[in-house]
């Protein structure tokens, strides 16, 4: 199955909350959209692997994305080598997107920007002839996508550009708190977290609201970009 956009995150849950309103967008204009999950955020203080699990197959269908996969990798200790790499590649060749959107180039957590690094630099590897790779016996041609873009997390990156969401918030949040273990639940006896107080939940609102507000809109998500990003004209910038 060729996509047209490719997200990665180091841990379920990650998509969601950096740019899930932009790819129910992407998906009501008719473009396909697959989510690859790093992690299974085992280490996470809430829930557990298993439930987390169910928890992105149910954000997966509210997004209605193509395909959503898990590469299984150590959550906190993954790292950005040739055994990784080699593990990306193989879903980038797989999938053929020509959009990959990743983590935050900076961030809270020490995961995002090493899972930003790693999607970045295997993205640039899948293009080289010489690197090969075999998926179900099979080898793949080099692929590499046309860009690779970052959204943002926990802390407030300046964004190159960013995208008008508004009609796509109630998608997104409900895409969020499909991960009922995670976030902001009063009845929880579970220790609290960052991610956790209610405060943290209003922001995936008011967030996309500042943004849009800086581009006359009523939502808007953001992103960082790894080269000059084209357009046709000045009349395609709002």
């Amino acid at each position: 199955m060729k996509l047209d956009i490719l997200a990665f995150g180091a841990h379920p849950d990650d998509v969601e909350l950096g740019c899930a309103a932009t790819i129910a967008k992407e998906i009501s204009l008719g473009k396909k959209v697959g989510i690859i999950d790093l992690t299974r955020g085992e280490l996470g203080t809430r829930g557990s692997a298993a439930l987390r699990d169910k928890e992105a197959a149910k954000a997966a269908e509210i997004l209605g994305v193509s395909v959503r996969e898990n590469l299984g990798f150590a959550d906190g200790f993954f790292k950005n080598d040739k055994e990784h790499q080699l593990e990306i590649i193989k879903m980038i060749r797989k999938y053929q997107p020509e959009i990959v959107l990743c983590n935050a180039i900076d961030d809270r957590h020490i995961d995002h920007p090493k899972g930003s690094n790693l999607v970045s630099d295997a993205c640039f590897l899948s293009g080289l002839v010489k690197i090969a790779t075999k998926l179900d016996g099979v080898q793949q041609e080099k692929w590499r996508p046309k860009q690779v873009y970052h959204y943002i997390q926990w802390k407030n990156i300046e964004p190159d550009f960013v995208v008008d969401v508004t009609g796509f918030m109630n998608k997104k949040v409900a895409s969020v708190l499909a991960y009922s273990s995670q976030f902001f639940n009063p009845e929880s006896k579970e220790p609290e977290t960052p991610i956790t107080s209610k405060n943290f939940t209003d922001s995936i609102e008011y967030r996309a609201r500042d943004l849009g507000r800086l581009i006359n809109v009523d939502f808007a998500e953001g992103f960082t970009s790894e080269r000059y990003v084209a357009v046709e004209n000045l009349s395609k910038l709002i």
